[in-house]
């Protein structure tokens, strides 16, 4: 089944600890990158690549999350009455990117328990999900990552998810995919490793945080055994359901910055104001 990709999930609950005490009150998606947070980024490359719904997968602290993107009437009149008109435009069109939903998790059990959460709002579509942490920059003449995948997607069918190529030392920091290569760049996925121990991986091809998932992933979720920590593991839900249908892997062409962490996302921030015309 190939379809086009209109809804985009974000899983954003978990508890920033890497980032204390700075996310104690604010999500570590609302810290800034540039000129606006980081969890803009993401929004905007699903929006860049055709998704017109949003949803947030949250928990508790979240709100300022739920409040960015709402409208800002007060903030909207106050610049306008200052004659600051293209900041107030500026302004409403962050609410008007999409049409935005909020699902709590109750618990946190994993990125593939997140995405579980959001299965009322994903129904049966194919549906993109976006890991804020992951900001992928574009380059010129390359549509955003996730388009990349709708694209293959949409002209092969199936679950589709984001690959880059990793030092062989950095392949147990990631999930690491075997498979065969169908085209230039595109692999079909023959099956996956989480975080490989060092020397046992099948090779250099990491997932990154970006997928296009079958509908079917969800009954994967609700069935397949806890992983590690206890968690519900989405890697193993892909391996699982690439064993009834076609899950690829698309080397993505574009600049990954990794926020994840309080170095990573001060790189980040160097990285992207010395390439920034405004400084």
């Amino acid at each position: 089944m190939k379809s086009k990709v209109r809804k985009c999930l974000f899983p954003v609950a978990g508890m920033g600890t890497r980032f204390l005490p700075a996310t104690k009150e604010i999500p570590k998606e609302m810290l800034p990158l540039i000129d606006r947070p980081l969890i803009h980024y993401g929004v905007e490359e699903a929006v860049d690549s055709g998704c017109s719904d949003v949803v947030f997968v949250t928990g508790r602290g979240k709100r300022a999350i739920e409040d960015y993107f709402d409208r800002s009437w007060e903030l909207e009149r106050a610049l306008i009455e200052k004659g600051k008109t293209e900041q107030a435009a500026m302004i409403k069109m962050i609410s008007n990117m999409a049409n935005f939903s909020y699902v709590r998790q109750p618990e946190p059990l994993g990125l593939g328990h997140a995405v579980l959460c959001g299965e009322s709002f994903c129904g049966k579509e194919y549906f993109g999900v976006i890991l804020p942490d992951d900001v992928m920059i574009s380059i010129p003449g390359e549509g955003p990552v996730l388009e990349q995948l709708v694209k293959v997607h949409c002209r092969l069918g199936g679950s589709v998810i984001a690959l880059e190529e990793v030092p062989l030392e950095d392949t147990s920091r990631y999930g690491i995919i075997e498979g065969d290569v169908e085209e230039d760049g595109i692999y079909r996925v023959r099956d996956l490793v989480e975080k490989p121990e060092k020397g046992k991986a099948p090779g250099r091809l990491a997932v990154m945080g970006r997928y296009v998932l079958s509908p079917g992933i969800f009954d994967h979720l609700r069935t397949i055994p806890r992983g590690a920590g206890g968690e519900i593991q989405l890697t193993d839900a892909i391996r699982a359901l690439l064993r009834e249908e076609p899950v690829r892997g698309v080397i993505y062409k574009g600049r990954r910055y990794d926020c994840g962490t309080m170095e990573s996302w001060l790189r980040a921030t160097v990285s992207m104001s010395l390439q920034n015309r405004d400084f």
